[in-house]
């Protein structure tokens, strides 16, 4: 079978699209391998704040995240074209002693009674999405909508194959430390909110958190480790309007727009970026296991990828 890219990218949720911008715009010929249209996949469900979220190797994240933010920062100069907006907020219960190194590179900061009021970029993921799509194309890569069932069909028309399947890799590498973390959403029309929340306990599988998206205000949420339903539980989201309604009473009457769940590749031993050979001589890079924060780290896990690419 002839060769038909030096590099196909499987898998087309943020961490694959940018994964494949990096790559292509180094001159590579890209193709991106996806089983589902960017806007079903799971980071299309991301609530999609910068904050690096139950992801390890807690060595390597604080590096990969700042990278990202300093990414962030510059598209957030366009933010109806790329979707990224800095927005102000507060990380309610956070100190400065709980966060790694990487919390010194926080630009605006402070420590309040409440907790850490800070400026991050909040992403309008559907509209991030389909900007990396256009990226790609623009620097001559492409997307497809193919289902993969082995990295083989790849290394068959390409040297190089990048798996960033997110949780597929439980099956496709096999990987059986991939174990999904459900997250549900709820949005509802914006009662006037203009700042993000969150409260998080690593201990519980429920949290709070809203976020300003254009047109709507993300309601969240939950982590419920190893629990792969996908459809939305009335009961479940009736405890997230009222979390959030203890923080903005507003919130309580907001109409619903829509319910979402998304399942989050989480890793045991954390995110895996490394070579291995395939058979014939191909060479496959992994770079999967983001947990909750793919959004947070995907440009600096995309160059640690393509540094592997060579």
């Amino acid at each position: 079978m002839a060769v038909v890219a030096d590099v196909i990218v499987v898998g087309g949720g943020v961490v694959g699209l940018t994964t494949a911008v990096t790559l292509a715009e180094r001159g590579l010929r890209v193709r991106v391998w996806s089983r589902d249209p960017a806007g079903a996949t799971t980071s299309a469900v991301a609530g999609a704040l910068w904050w690096p979220y139950r992801i390890e190797p807690a060595a390597r994240v604080g590096d990969w995240s700042l990278e990202t933010l300093a990414v962030y920062e510059e598209l957030a100069g366009t933010p109806e074209e790329t979707g990224v907006r800095r927005v102000a907020g507060l990380h309610g219960g956070e100190r400065f002693a709980a966060l790694g190194a990487w919390a010194a590179g926080l630009k605006d900061a402070v420590e309040v009674p409440e907790g850490l009021r800070v400026t991050l970029p909040l992403l309008d993921m559907p509209v991030h999405l389909e900007w990396l799509e256009r990226r790609l194309v623009a620097a001559g890569g492409a997307v497809e909508r193919r289902a993969v069932t082995g990295f083989a069909e790849a290394a068959a028309v390409s040297p190089v194959v990048v798996n960033c399947t997110g949780l597929g890799a439980r099956e496709l590498v096999p990987d059986a430390r991939v174990r999904p973390v459900r997250g549900q959403l709820v949005a509802v029309e914006n009662p006037g909110i203009e700042e993000w929340y969150t409260e998080a306990d690593p201990a519980s599988a429920a949290t709070t958190y809203f976020f300003p998206q254009p047109g709507r205000l993300v309601l969240g949420g939950t982590a419920e480790a190893d629990d792969p339903r996908t459809e939305p539980d009335p009961d479940t989201a009736r405890e997230i309007v009222a979390r959030c309604a203890r923080i903005r009473p507003e919130i309580a009457e907001a109409r619903v727009l829509d319910h979402r769940v998304g399942l989050r590749p989480a890793r045991e031993a954390g995110v895996r970026i490394e070579p291995e050979s395939l058979p014939g001589g191909g060479l496959l890079v992994h770079n999967y296991g983001h947990g909750g924060a793919g959004v947070t780290v995907a440009w600096g896990c995309a160059r640690a990828a393509a540094a592997l690419v060579g």
